[in-house]
């Protein structure tokens, strides 16, 4: 007789016993693909929604008091533009991991027409990329494990809301502005409009679209142009950081603060900890379901090739009486472990991916697709449980005295 004949009928001589492993691997497999799934597009999903919001990182003077997040920049207090550089090169060095941005600002107010606007400096990328300082020191480049889930599209272009997220814009030139909404509609003016202010012509490139915020008030120009009309020097009011979400929880406003004692660093603590908590809830939930399947799985598995060695030895005494090796019988046991592994495996990963893929919308509210590296652990942890869990009943079975067997018990 064949192996696999041997193993077939291995497998169905105690079928409820079989459904039974079976269950426990594959509702094992099952929850833990579908939390691991959620839990990953879940941290992709926070990852993106903590870019849309621009800045998570606030780097201000120590005696400012931060009212308004969206107008932190908003006071008369000043700090050193130096500090953007101590951040660029501390980030260059990898002293400070996790910087996807900088943007140093400056608030002026201005009176048009009757009327306060704030005046707001940034710098333009091409800024960053002259300095030789700065230069290399990845500020523009999505750390690794951050941002949004790669779907394999093409970069996002450079464009206005590029400017409202995250303050980059690529070029701006010394009397050139961007204006808000409210600005636009309040002085009536358009893109390629021109606009005086502080008795300078201003040439009107882009209007921005509408946040809903103090962003829709403002006027931005070049922070040098911003500084000379202010005539406040090299200073800067608050240096935004967007920063990595999974860097912020790990330590970075902690590097920021030890590298500007002088300043006061803030970030919002609340959606990076909300962040934090889910997902390590999730990891850890998780990681028990793997104890269980391991435990209780591999201890179910265990008793039932016990039992199933213990009611069938006058076969297997049979088996070996007619010439068949101890390996021959080791060989069927594992064999019929692994298939049960192998197939839970599957069956668990195939119902994880779509139970994720049902209810990640629904419980997590975010968009959840198939990851097929789960399939290779799913079928490695629960054939690997089979197969630790069945070896030793194997090898019991292996080393039956064929003699023994036929014995009056």
């Amino acid at each position: 007789m064949k192996l696999r004949t041997l193993v077939w009928r291995e497998l169905f001589e105690r079928k409820s016993q079989m459904i039974t492993i079976f269950l426990g691997i594959f509702l094992g497999i099952t929850t833990v693909v579908a939390i691991k799934n959620i839990t990953f597009y879940s941290e992709k999903a926070v990852a993106r929604e903590l870019d849309s919001l621009g800045a998570n990182v606030l780097v201000l003077p120590k005696s400012v008091t931060l009212q308004d997040y969206y107008s932190a920049d908003m006071h008369d207090e000043v700090i050193p533009e130096s500090y953007v550089t101590l951040l660029t090169i501390a980030g260059g060095r990898g002293d400070i991991q996790g910087v996807d941005n900088l943007s140093p600002k400056l608030h002026v107010p201005v009176v048009l027409q009757d009327r306060t606007f704030a005046l707001t400096g940034i710098l333009p990328q091409n800024e960053f990329k002259a300095k030789a300082a700065w230069g290399g020191a990845g500020i523009f480049a999505n750390p690794g494990g951050c941002g949004a889930i790669d779907t394999g599209a093409e970069p996002e272009p450079e464009d206005k809301k590029t400017l409202v997220r995250k303050r980059v814009i690529k070029d701006l030139g010394s009397h050139e502005i961007l204006i808000g909404p409210d600005v636009a509609a309040a002085l009536r003016i358009a893109e390629d409009d021109s606009l005086e202010i502080l008795e300078e012509s201003f040439s009107v490139i882009a209007v921005l679209p509408e946040t809903g915020t103090i962003d829709d008030s403002r006027i931005f120009a070049h922070l040098h142009t911003v500084q000379r009309l202010s005539g406040k020097g090299p200073v800067v009011n608050c240096i935004e950081i967007v920063g990595c979400c999974k860097e912020i929880a790990g330590g970075l406003v902690e590097n920021v603060n030890k590298l500007l004692p002088e300043a006061k660093v803030v970030t919002v603590k609340q959606v990076v900890k909300t962040q934090q908590n889910v997902n390590g809830m999730m990891e850890k939930l998780s990681m028990i379901f793997v104890v269980i399947i391991v435990v209780v799985g591999g201890a179910g598995i265990a008793n039932y090739m016990y039992a199933n060695v213990f009611e069938r030895r006058r076969e297997i005494g049979t088996l070996m009486a007619l010439g068949a090796e101890s390996f021959l019988i080791l060989r069927i046991f594992l064999i019929k472990a692994l298939l049960l592994g192998v197939v839970g495996g599957i069956a668990g990963f195939a119902a994880g991916t779509a139970l994720a893929v049902t209810l990640g919308p629904k419980l997590a509210g975010v968009v959840v697709l198939p990851m097929p590296i789960l399939a290779l652990w799913a079928v490695l942890i629960s054939s690997g449980i089979a197969l630790a869990a069945s070896y030793f009943p194997a090898r019991r079975a292996a080393r039956l005295d064929p003699c023994a067997t036929f014995q009056e018990v």
